[in-house]
């Protein structure tokens, strides 16, 4: 599995619309209004690595409204289950 994190900016005007059309895209899991730089983050899961361009390059930069891009390739995912095992001490409470 391949995870790319997308910052996003869209016209002002847009962002809902927008929001929603990188949504539907396929390989997008999931899209974040937000604060700040950018107006959107959208998380892109694909099983292959050129898949990335297909879904971002190919499909979500091309939305209307989406005026620029920022991409983020993730090495590794850590969740709390992980973390909590990578700072055990084998100590049962």
């Amino acid at each position: 599995m391949f995870t790319a994190i997308v910052l996003i900016k869209t016209s002002s005007d847009r962002i809902p619309e927008v929001a929603q059309e990188v949504s539907d895209i396929r390989g997008v899991s999931e899209v974040y209004s937000v604060t700040g730089e950018w107006d959107l983050i959208a998380i892109v899961r694909v099983d292959q690595h050129e898949q990335l361009a297909d879904v971002i390059a190919d499909e979500l930069s091309k939305v209307r409204g989406v005026e620029s891009t920022s991409t983020n390739i993730a090495f590794r995912t850590y969740s709390t289950h992980d973390l909590d095992a990578a700072f055990s001490l084998g100590i049962d409470d």
